[in-house]
């Protein structure tokens, strides 16, 4: 009898694989829509390709990659500057995230103008995982099978391109994440106990200003003292301005009267996230008398890496807190619905307030239930692109942003990776302001 349940569980199992979403919640999941499940899912598979990415830049692990000879021709420093060693990691990020962002490009392309899950090519978005799986480590191992020659440095600047816009993406979220927080708080202040809520709310909000305070002295200190670092005092200046501006603006009367849950919350958390953007462009300034942060294998002719160097560490600070946001954003994107009807149609996602319930179920049973047979909740094509660009911005973050040289002899921080970011915070701040200042401007439209 335990055998013969044995093989049930088995069969069970391989049909859930090459089943639907629903099959893939366990007894302690609780129920919840097929479309969650699936992005979830996906966002799994991207997770996975980035801990994989990760394994491949930790030290030791290039023993096995100096197999492959065309990752490196030597295991010696190239002309005196940057060690063989920590390139194979280099190159090992690129390959996997041009795996995985080759994977989501193919769903892109499959997926578009899926209108409900009475489309075929729905059931291939929601189920056949084990297939998907070995897709993708199929395109893994070929990546892995890509000649040198001006690959890393071509897929580079699309990694920039799409790193730029998954921060916009990520910029959204988070705009989309404070509005919410501040109404949701300010709600359950009117229903009661207001004191103790707009208490919280005004600690969390001291708070974040004073994290972003400090962040502004610390880069005072450490990116500005060394010579003339006149462009990193502009960058700061800049961006700390701009985030006093529009947190005045969040705060106007007119503002306050056209988006009442409006207020310094908000604009709190997007001055901390737009310091740490500029953070994260001063850590890729390459100049080393205005960028302490600069790793050991960035080098001006005058000081080379050895084998035993600290050029085989490849994270910065910023590089680990971004990792952490793009985790966090990842899970966001796979899980999140607005209340905001604008957030929603940007980035093509269910509206929260028109949700339905979970369908009855029998007692302790967990499932998936189809949500879309009337008509898909959220764009297909547009989340798999997210993706896409996550896996760009993710090869980005690991690899520091630096640019491999001629036939990967060097590696260097480009004054390219350093604007991307620094504007990239700047049309952060645009769009956050133009959430405030829609409303007035666009008096006809409904922005409730």
């Amino acid at each position: 009898m335990g055998a013969c349940l044995g093989v049930c569980s088995l069969l069970s199992c391989a049909s859930c694989l090459c089943g639907t979403a629903p099959c893939l919640l366990c007894g302690c999941c609780p129920s919840t829509k097929s479309s969650t499940a699936s992005r979830l899912v996906f966002a799994i598979f991207l997770l996975l390709g980035t801990l994989v990415a990760c394994i491949m830049i930790i030290p030791g692990v290039e023993v096995g990659l100096q197999k492959l000879p065309w990752f490196c021709t030597s295991s010696t420093t190239i002309t005196g500057s940057v060690n063989c060693d920590v390139l194979l990691g280099h190159q090992a990020v690129y390959r996997m995230c041009f795996a995985l962002a080759a994977f989501f490009f193919l769903f892109i392309i499959l997926m578009i103008c899926v209108r409900s899950s009475r489309d075929p090519r729905a059931a291939v978005q929601n189920g056949f995982w084990f297939f998907k799986f070995l897709i993708l480590v199929g395109i893994t191992v070929g990546a892995f099978f890509i000649p040198n020659g001006a690959f890393t440095t071509v897929w580079y600047y699309f990694g920039m391109v799409g790193g730029f816009f998954f921060i916009l993406v990520q910029l959204i979220l988070i705009i989309d994440f404070a509005h919410s927080w501040s109404q949701s708080w300010l709600q359950r202040a009117d229903d009661g106990n207001t004191r103790c809520w707009y208490a919280v709310l005004l600690i969390c909000t001291v708070l974040l200003y004073a994290a972003s305070i400090i962040a502004v002295v610390f880069l005072f200190i450490y990116y500005t003292k060394g010579g003339d670092c006149a462009h990193n005092k502009a960058f700061i200046s800049l961006n700390l301005i701009f985030c006093i501006i529009i947190s005045i603006v969040s705060i106007l009367p007119k503002v306050q009267d056209a988006q009442p849950h409006s207020g310094l919350l908000q604009a709190s958390v997007i001055t901390l996230y737009t310091m740490y953007v500029t953070w994260s462009a001063m850590a890729n300034v390459p100049d080393r008398n205005c960028n302490p942060t600069l790793l050991a294998f960035v080098t001006n002719g005058t000081t080379s890496a050895s084998a035993s160097s600290p050029a085989a560490q490849w994270w910065d600070a910023p590089s680990i807190v971004g990792l952490v946001i793009f985790i966090l954003s990842t899970l966001f994107i796979s899980i999140r619905s607005s209340n905001n009807p604008h957030v929603n149609r940007l980035m093509q996602t269910e509206d929260s307030s028109t949700e339905g319930g979970c369908p009855s179920s029998e007692e302790g049973v967990h499932q998936a239930y189809d949500n879309e047979e009337d008509g898909v909740s959220y764009n297909y094509s547009f989340f798999h692109f997210c993706l896409f660009l996550a896996s760009l911005y993710i090869m980005m973050t690991l690899t520091n942003w630096y640019l491999p040289g001629s036939s990967v002899a060097s590696l260097t921080s480009p004054w390219s990776a350093v604007w991307v970011k620094i504007s990239s915070s700047w049309v952060g701040l645009l769009l956050y302001l133009w959430t405030l200042l829609a409303p007035l401007i666009l008096s006809n439209r409904d922005f409730n």
